[in-house]
């Protein structure tokens, strides 16, 4: 049985920061009972000194070692835990070095239960195992125990002698218990640091630091509960139970203190007065979508009136619009734009990429031009007015239209570089907002007067992300797809089937299909085998000859791109071998076909998002996930894949795999990972923290009475969030 959870982190450095000086936490690690001076040695290497360094270095998971029950030695392919009595041993000697050769121990079962059955243990090369392991011991073993040659072995078990000198009273550490595992430093042993927990755990009082966590008005789950208790129930748990009570309840701690943070900037923004947008009769935006040649979806309605309500209100707009892949939210974007042209003032779209900015400034242009809209788009290689044409720059590079300023501006980051472009910005709307940083973004918008601010994800953000990561936004949902009754077959496959993969892509080339071949590397290296685009490029090129093959990657530059991204598009390539790069953004109706290399390289939420670039036409499409067919752990990662296509779901299970820093990127998480990262699924538990955390906030919004000291000093110490919009 395993317990995972992420490895400790500054949350929990914090808080030994801010324990109290002056108790035993301070105690040094040799004024500890019990811990020998090599274990005192080797752990003042890796730095830890006193008390406190252990308590707050907690465990990244737990096994289950508890002693089994099966009466008869058997193979297993997980490691299993077995309480036995040792009946012989010798070494077997092998050349002349010393130490070469190995130490065995014949065991049965200790209870004498299942007599006859007996399991070799063997340690290589550590034969000096025979003067710590004698005839006559009784050991707790932990491993995996193999057959060969009718004989069961066990190689390099955990052990613990329990009727020997190394325990007092028969009680285990390292095995026969829930066992703590530890990151290790260095040359720090596993048995060393747990050795060492063990007894500062032994001298720890009841109570030896104090509660960040104000008690819930309902205690609940968490009745009788302590930080003290907690931390000191983490290392040594005595059953599942108390381990996972423990573990949420410092989980529940640790989002305390984020949902104290974007709780109080929530409020803080709050605060800020704004430019009302409520001039305009709404009749621009009217006309617009009337002229969409299909309805708007509920949601898109619904997000539509949020936004336009936000923007009414008499203070800065700050909301995340989300939603699954072709919900439409550039449609509620110029939407919002428009409102803001409405009300005499200058809307700017913001995307990461030329690509993705292109093909705005392009939609935008078939939609809004005929409107009697301005559309200018700006890039780092690209500069046009609103009427299609090359900008004019004067001898200091500022941008001279040959008619009035644009009302609306789409770019890139070269939007930050030329304050001649925009005069009155009233709504900043940025695209794919995970891929800016927050000075970035911040610059961008200094250059209006406080001005209404629309980020966008095309990634779907599970509930309790939106609570913790972005609890400071209001939020706008699009929970519903347009009905295009177009179906996206999705496969995973074994990557050696690659000639029936291009045999199945050329018949779809044949009937006037495209395709993509996405890998997730540019070139080959020596540090991983996995699949590069420049040698896939290759090989798809022979497979589908005679057919033509493009090749697209982040190396390349902004023009190589757009002319690859032309020749695609106009179907002069038949296929399109590229890197992550077609994330998000590229719209080519005409292709049906995407086989992703590797796939198990790259996260659920991702691939989901890749998926997501083919179906958009009227054809039926297909998504073939190619991993090694060994690789079971791979196939059953993937397997929700083919389950279903609903970007939440899968956004959901791609956060308990692989928590936050990762699905969002530790820049867009703003932290460093955070320690309970997979509770942040549990809706219930975040929503306490938030609940708690607000309750702390009404009745002390500065945080200055004397019980809130360690919920202010966290504050003080906890990282600047990657998502923060008006730093």
């Amino acid at each position: 049985m395993l317990f995972d959870h992420t490895e400790s982190c500054a949350w929990f450095g914090m808080l030994k920061q801010m324990a109290d000086s002056e108790n035993i936490l301070d105690r040094p690690l040799n004024q500890v009972g019990g811990l020998s001076a090599h274990v005192v040695r080797q752990l003042e290497k890796e730095g830890f000194s006193k008390v406190s360094d252990v308590v707050f270095y907690l465990p990244f998971r737990h096994e289950d070692r508890n002693k089994s029950e099966i009466t008869a030695f058997q193979p297993s392919p997980v490691p299993v835990c077995h309480y036995v009595r040792v009946v012989k041993t010798s070494v077997r000697r092998f050349g002349n070095r010393r130490g070469s050769g190995s130490f065995e121990a014949i065991v049965e079962h200790a209870s004498g239960l299942g007599l006859g059955h007996q399991l070799t243990l063997r340690w290589w090369n550590m034969t000096f195992m025979a003067k710590v392991i004698a005839e006559g011991h009784e050991l707790v073993v932990h491993g995996k125990v193999k057959e060969w040659k009718g004989r069961l072995s066990m190689d390099h078990p955990e052990y613990e002698i329990v009727n020997g000198d190394e325990e007092d009273e028969g009680e285990t550490i390292h095995a026969g218990r829930i066992t703590p595992i530890y990151r290790l430093r260095g040359g720090m042993a596993q048995k060393s640091i747990r050795t060492a927990a063990w007894h500062v755990a032994a001298i720890l009082p009841n109570h030896f630091v104090d509660d960040v966590l104000p008690r819930p008005r309902d205690d609940g789950e968490f009745a009788g509960m302590s930080r003290s208790f907690a931390l000191k129930e983490i290392h040594f748990p005595a059953s599942p139970a108390a381990l996972e009570k423990a573990r949420r309840y410092l989980a529940l701690e640790e989002f305390y203190g984020f949902q104290l943070r974007v709780a109080k900037r929530r409020r803080e923004m709050l605060s800020v007065p704004g430019n009302v947008m409520a001039a305009g009769d709404a009749s621009l935006v009217g006309q617009f979508l009337d002229s969409l040649p299909f309805q708007l979806t509920a949601a898109q309605q619904r997000c539509v009136q949020e936004i336009h309500a936000d923007m009414a209100a008499g203070r800065p707009m700050n909301r995340l619009l989300h939603g699954d892949v072709g919900s439409g939210k550039t449609i509620v974007a110029f939407a919002a734009m428009l409102r803001a042209v409405e009300c005499g003032r200058q809307a700017a779209l913001m995307a990461p990429t030329q690509i993705l900015a292109e093909q705005h400034a392009r939609n935008a242009r078939k939609w809004l031009e005929p409107l009697g809209l301005r559309v200018a788009l700006m890039t780092a290689a690209r500069k046009e007015d609103g009427s299609g044409g090359e900008m004019i720059l004067d001898s200091s590079g500022d941008a001279l239209f040959s008619s009035a300023k644009p009302h609306l501006i789409i770019g890139t980051h070269a939007l930050l570089h030329n304050d001649s472009l925009v005069t009155d910005l009233g709504l900043v709307v940025i695209d794919e907002q995970h891929k800016f940083g927050v000075a970035q973004r911040a610059r961008l918008i200094k250059q209006g007067r406080a001005p209404d601010v629309l980020v966008m994800t095309a990634t779907p953000i599970p509930r309790t992300l939106t609570l913790t990561i972005y609890g400071d936004l209001d939020v706008s949902t699009i929970d519903q797809r347009p009905q295009t009754g177009v179906t996206i077959v999705t496969k995973v496959r074994a990557a050696n089937k690659l000639k029936d993969a291009a045999a199945f892509l050329g018949e779809q080339i044949a009937e006037g299909r495209q395709g993509y071949l996405v890998f997730p590397l540019i070139e080959e290296s020596e540090r991983t085998d996995a699949a590069a685009a420049v040698s896939g490029h290759e090989t798809w090129s022979k497979l589908l000859a005679p057919h033509s093959v493009g090749l697209l990657h982040g190396r390349m530059s902004a023009e190589e791109k757009d002319l690859v991204m032309q020749r695609f598009r106009s179907g002069e390539f038949q296929a399109l071998v590229s890197t992550t790069v077609i994330e998000v953004g590229i719209d080519v109706p005409n292709a049906t076909v995407m086989y992703i290399h590797d796939a198990s390289r790259f996260g659920l939420a991702q691939l989901h998002q890749l998926r997501g670039r083919i179906g958009r036409g009227a054809h039926a499409s297909f998504c073939v996930l190619f991993v090694d067919d060994k690789d079971e752990d791979a196939k059953a990662k993937l397997a929700i894949m083919e389950e279903t296509s609903d970007g939440f779901k899968i956004a959901e299970e791609d956060l308990i795999r692989r928590g936050p820093g990762n699905v969002l990127g530790h820049a867009q998480s703003g932290q460093a990972p955070l320690r309970f990262a997979e509770l942040l699924a549990d809706t219930r538990l975040v929503r306490l923290a938030r609940q708690l955390a607000d309750r702390t906030l009404d009745a002390d919004p500065q945080l200055a009475r004397p019980e809130n000291r360690l919920a202010r000093d966290l504050l003080a110490h906890l990282p600047t969030p990657g998502q923060g919009m008006l730093q």
